[in-house]
């Protein structure tokens, strides 16, 4: 306002506000890039502006199985308690035209009379229905077939047998929808994933004198993942020569396996590697690279048949670029003890600084020279297990 009136001058009360502005709030951080696919497998997308909902309903079975568990829980008991009371309802209707509520006739013969062949007694269509309570406690008989003996329905109404048809025919029609929605939701694939798991961090190191991108993937369960297999995609913004903007571009990358072919052997923790050549995407890429701006994310998907159920499942995850180790390299976990190899799954993660060239596979395979001056890693990483051996006998020197 001073400097509108002329009072003091305008680049002056600029570089005032501009110092009274603390650091952390004139530079703003840029914010961490948004994961496609979280640590856990779950997919971070947000679905907007569906205007065809339709189509959920042309598919209950599956919508009703990716429901969460409240509200699939809830559907569960309103469909039985809705089912219960409709019938509850229609039972009373039929009592009531039928005069069944009505007191004055339902008088009961006596055996003298019915001897001396009098006239006949009412017949309800329902025996022992006297209210509305009465008739939602039969409806519930009815459906769950558990036949208490006090209410049943007579041959006097055609319409009440025609009822207990169709409740009957609604009862099974939901019982089966509603338990196979449980069952299914129980024995979801994605529950066997749970026990598949990856190592948390990423990374890049040499290998037969060849950049490798490495990651290591475990099976916490004794029963086996049949046919895996892994595959990897690299997920980042890219645009075309056109000027075609794509934000979430996928890109498939080679995988290499320690066992060959497209198939792992998953009995015990592996490391998967991918060689950083020409035709991949990560052949630019450096140390400088690998920091939380850099738009990249790397995707990782394990497919294969649950032993035990033959469900196929999917375990996913991702690393982002400051998830990814540069010039490190995963520790054994691996140890032969007792005949038989044991799995220590609390160095799972760790890894160890092994020589790195810190230069891009480009620059690499472009320059030889880089590899002379690497030093050579150590050969004693891997210890090998030193065995005593007792003697089996002695040789005593007799005194002469």
């Amino acid at each position: 306002m001073l400097s509108r009136k002329g009072i003091i001058p305008e680049e002056y009360v600029l570089t005032r506000l501009a110092e009274d502005v603390p650091d952390h709030a004139r530079y703003r951080a840029r914010e961490r890039r948004a994961r496609f696919v979280g640590k856990n497998g779950a997919c971070n997308v947000a679905h907007k502006n569906i205007r065809e909902q339709g189509r959920f309903l042309q598919d209950v079975f599956t919508t009703l199985v990716d429901l969460k568990w409240p509200h699939t829980l809830l559907i569960f008991t309103m469909s039985f308690l809705c089912s219960w009371l409709l019938f509850g309802m229609v039972w009373w209707l039929i009592a009531f035209a039928h005069g069944d509520l009505d007191h004055s006739t339902r008088l009961q013969r006596s055996p003298g009379e019915e001897a001396a062949g009098g006239p006949d007694t009412f017949v309800p269509c329902v025996t022992s229905i006297h209210s509305f309570t009465s008739a939602f406690l039969f409806s519930i008989e009815v459906q769950v077939t558990i036949g208490f003996g006090g209410r049943m329905v007579t041959e006097e109404c055609p319409a009440a047998i025609l009822v207990l048809i169709v409740q009957n025919i609604v009862g099974l029609v939901i019982n089966a929808i509603m338990l196979g929605c449980i069952f299914m939701k129980t024995s979801q694939a994605h529950r066997r994933a749970e026990t598949l798991i990856f190592s948390k961090h990423a990374v890049i190191a040499l290998r037969e004198g060849k950049l490798c991108f490495m990651l290591r993937v475990g099976d916490l369960r004794k029963s086996m993942i049949i046919s895996a297999t892994i595959r990897m995609q690299v997920v980042k913004k890219t645009a075309s020569l056109e000027g075609e903007v794509v934000p979430l571009n996928q890109i498939d990358i080679q995988m290499e396996n320690p066992v060959g072919g497209n198939s792992i052997f998953l009995v015990s923790p592996l490391i998967i590697y991918h060689v950083i050549d020409k035709n991949s995407p990560l052949y630019d890429i450096s140390p400088l690279n690998l920091h939380h701006h850099e738009d990249l994310e790397i995707i990782v998907i394990l497919e294969g048949v649950v032993e035990t159920t033959g469900i196929t499942t999917q375990a996913r995850t991702s690393y982002l670029a400051d998830e990814i180790l540069w010039g490190q390299r995963f520790v054994p976990i691996v140890a032969e003890e007792d005949g038989r190899y044991s799995v220590d799954y609390s160095k799972f993660g760790n890894t160890v600084k092994v020589p790195t060239p810190s230069c891009t596979a480009r620059q690499l395979e472009e320059d030889k020279s880089i590899m002379d001056t690497m030093p050579l890693s150590p050969k004693g990483t891997i210890r090998k297990r030193s065995v005593k051996l007792k003697p089996k006998f002695t040789i005593n020197d007799e005194p002469s």
